[in-house]
């Protein structure tokens, strides 16, 4: 067994012991960056509601004579506010149409999780998952305050290897607010990854990531089959669906078998 919370480095803070800042309204948002602009008024009100799913994705929104009749405002001034939606991709707009809610794909486009199975199977390689800890427990007080619950709150935990053609590739040590995905424990993830079935009943709005190399705990070295003083690469990532937190998982690599690889393009 991993301790208890393997998320949380001894050495230095991690996502798990930060505030999670998502479930706060508009209006503490607007509160803490002090800024009173009548265009972060209307923004912040608009981005608040699409949270809350009150406009699903492609839905027509509220236009800008609307928005001008509603907040008293200019129409330059509801003009910008749907621009920098627009930047942020939350929205999308249509000349002449309108202003429509963004497919959440297109949300998340700028941060791509893609599902680990779909990676080692386009290599044509051969993908199977070691199931170690699949329960029930108590959250303590820095993954409940990640996750926007309280304290000693029920919480999903699970702990899964991820082999590729037999080797161990990723040890994926995950905690899930059952209020996002209440039947997660129920699922087969021999079969399916926590990724591809927690984007399907919880899909992506927000996350929040980091990325160090890092020694493994003795655990996660045992389960990976390395050395405790082989270097790994070590992802914690937090998502968020319509601004309720949904996990928090610590994702480790051999740093033998894993490279991070991107494109750029100015």
């Amino acid at each position: 067994m991993v301790s208890a919370n393997p998320l949380v480095n001894a050495n230095r803070p991690t996502l798990a012991e930060r505030p999670a800042e998502s479930g706060r309204s508009t209006a503490d948002s607007i509160r803490r960056s002090g800024s009173s602009a009548p265009y972060a008024k209307v923004k912040h009100f608009l981005k608040n509601e699409l949270a809350r799913g009150r406009w699903v994705p492609g839905t027509l929104m509220p236009s800008e004579a609307e928005l001008v009749t509603q907040f008293r405002v200019s129409r330059m001034t509801a003009n910008r506010a749907l621009r920098e939606l627009q930047h942020e991709g939350l929205v999308e707009r249509v000349q002449g149409v309108g202003t429509f809610a963004a497919q959440l794909h297109r949300v998340s486009s700028t941060l791509t999780i893609r599902d680990l199975h779909g990676e080692i199977t386009e290599r044509g390689h051969r993908h199977h998952a070691e199931v170690h800890v699949a329960r029930r427990e108590s959250a303590d007080t820095a993954l409940a305050q990640c996750l926007g619950l309280d304290a000693e709150a029920p919480i999903f935990h699970t702990l899964i290897v991820h082999h590729e053609n037999g080797v161990p590739l990723q040890c994926e040590d995950r905690y899930v607010n059952p209020a996002c995905a209440p039947d997660y424990l129920s699922v087969d993830f021999a079969l399916t990854t926590p990724t591809h079935y927690l984007l399907e009943v919880a899909p992506l709005w927000e996350a929040q990531f980091s990325i160090e190399a890092s020694l493994p705990t003795t655990e996660e070295a045992r389960l990976l089959k390395i050395d405790p003083d082989d270097p790994c690469l070590v992802l914690v990532r937090r998502t968020v669906s319509r601004g309720v937190p949904v996990t928090i998982a610590r994702l480790v690599h051999p740093g033998s078998s894993y490279r991070i690889e991107g494109h750029f393009k100015p």
